[in-house]
């Protein structure tokens, strides 16, 4: 089957994505709104959508499309989203999905009183090399898991329009970044029995952070992100039989190596994205609604929101709190 998809939002990663359905049997690429008509209409142009909207409101109406993928700020998922359910249409929505827990459990809500698919846009967990960390891990080839190191801290210099360091766009390093080695974490040892973390803030945002996740009988995972450092970013997973790695730039790594007890190499994954990475989550979309399911087993709702209820606990901890958000929602 074929779908028509629709993009809100005409930024950096919508256009990655907009190149990752291009190459994407299956997919059509039929509608992309803006908040402004030029603008949408340069981006239709350059990519070969058929319609443009110079609103988010005029795409969510339209009953041609099938799928939306949500690529705006944070601060705006929760409304582009509620939006789009609203109106009957399937939602990809960019990470972080909401800026807390509350406001997902109600977007949630939605799309099952609706009747509509709808998932996180983590990419990661779509791509072949961390599906065979996965299997590796699960068939228990590294025995049980004893500890796993993630981290994604990618320097850029302070710019206080730029919106991940800007609180009204739900900025901060936790949210852009952290979000990825804490979904690695918890895909793997689910929620901890305790969280400990810091962060250094920032006007009103965090610049970089570390998080420790406990986990019974001294099993734990180590976590940091950030924009004030430029870390290799892999991620290693330890068990009492050996480890896993993942590649630089873990999240998006197409690498991922299995090594005994000793330390020894006895496997190696590496498969090249088709495109660019981004065309495993749109063949995973088009896999579910080809068998008309609401939610994917590779990005299930249970994982979206337990990585939310972890960052709502440490954004807590911090007292760092978006513009109109109700603390007792952490």
């Amino acid at each position: 089957m074929s779908y028509k998809w629709g993009i809100i939002g005409t930024g950096r990663i919508a256009r990655s994505f907009a190149a990752a359905l291009k190459g994407t049997c299956g997919a059509e690429l039929y509608a992309v709104a803006s908040r402004t008509g030029d603008k949408a209409r340069a981006f239709a142009n350059e990519f070969g959508f058929e319609k443009a909207y110079g609103s988010y409101k005029e795409l969510a109406v339209d009953s041609e499309v099938d799928v939306v993928y949500i690529a705006t700020p944070m601060s705006s998922h929760f409304d582009d989203a509620m939006l789009c359910l609203e109106n009957g249409r399937n939602v990809l929505c960019e990470k972080t999905l909401t800026l807390n827990s509350s406001q997902l459990e109600r977007v949630l809500d939605k799309a099952a009183e609706k009747n509509l698919f709808f998932m996180e846009a983590m990419w990661m967990k779509c791509r072949p090399s961390f599906l065979k960390a996965v299997e590796w891990v699960q068939s228990g080839r590294i025995g049980k898991v004893e500890f796993i190191k993630a981290d994604f801290n990618n320097f850029m210099p302070y710019d206080p329009k730029d919106r991940v360091f800007a609180l009204d766009c739900g900025g901060g390093a936790l949210l852009d970044l952290g979000v990825y080695p804490i979904t690695f974490a918890v895909d793997f040892l689910g929620m901890p029995e305790k969280i400990e973390s810091c962060a250094h803030i920032r006007h009103g945002v965090d610049l970089s952070n570390s998080v420790t996740l406990k986990y019974p009988e001294g099993v734990f995972a180590l976590l940091s992100s950030g924009f004030e450092v430029q870390n290799r970013n892999n991620a290693v997973i330890s068990g009492t039989d050996g480890s896993v790695t993942l590649g630089d730039w873990f999240f998006c790594s197409d690498e991922a190596v299995l090594y005994d007890k000793d330390g020894n190499e006895v496997d190696r994954f590496d498969t090249p994205a088709g495109v660019n990475g981004y065309e495993y989550e749109v063949m995973e979309v088009q896999r579910c609604l080809d068998q008309g399911l609401t939610e994917s087993f590779l990005v299930p709702y249970s994982s979206t929101v337990n990585v939310l209820r972890i960052m709502d606990r440490c954004r807590r901890d911090w007292g760092m709190f978006y513009p109109g958000e109700d603390p007792e929602d952490l």
